[in-house]
């Protein structure tokens, strides 16, 4: 039985922006808003997808760096000064903290665990999470789409080529994905 990209897409695609928005998240997003440009994909239940597994994934860090925030503070005292500093402005600016701290590349999961060890209550994380991931999966699902219709413009008819697109696009995020990990690897 053959099965083509357009169909795994149709029956795995929310599915996949639920699972990929639970870490990073920002290429599923823009892969999903290409498909709803392409007319696979709804865009109410792409950001839905993704606030979902945003929010799930933020607050999941948010209670690890509650529980085991203090014990990392004193393995790497070192930065000691610099999240003191952090838990200050967090103090003040809590809930545009909250908020961006999703749009920073590369502290989409350390920063919810900062937050969480620097003591702001679950249900204010919460609140600014969901408002910040709605922003976020909005925002990420809405340059997807437009990058379509940009091809699309570019390119006439873009359907005789949606699936070279797709697997560039996919092969693109994968080497993202690929580069990330190791330079994470290489880093910790």
């Amino acid at each position: 039985m053959d099965v083509s990209p357009s169909q795994l897409l149709e029956q795995y695609g929310y599915l996949a922006v639920f699972a990929g928005s639970l870490l990073e998240g920002e290429t599923i997003l823009l892969l999903a808003g290409f498909a709803v440009h392409q007319g696979y994909l709804a865009v109410g239940l792409v950001v839905a997808c993704g606030v979902c597994g945003g929010t799930l994934g933020d607050m999941i860090f948010f209670l690890i760096g509650r529980r085991y925030g203090s014990a990392l503070l004193t393995r790497f005292p070192r930065f000691a000064p610099r999240i003191e500093r952090f838990n200050s402005l967090l103090r003040r600016y809590h809930g545009p903290a909250i908020i961006l701290v999703r749009f920073l590349y590369g502290l989409r999961i350390a920063g919810p665990m900062a937050i969480g060890a620097g003591g702001i209550s679950a249900w204010r994380f919460l609140f600014f999470n969901v408002l910040g991931a709605a922003l976020w999966a909005g925002l990420l699902t809405g340059v997807g789409y437009l990058f379509g219709h940009t091809l699309d413009l570019m390119m006439g008819d873009l359907k005789r080529y949606e699936e070279a697109a797709f697997g560039v696009l996919a092969a693109c995020a994968l080497c993202l994905g690929f580069w990330r990990w190791r330079r994470n690897r290489r880093a910790g």
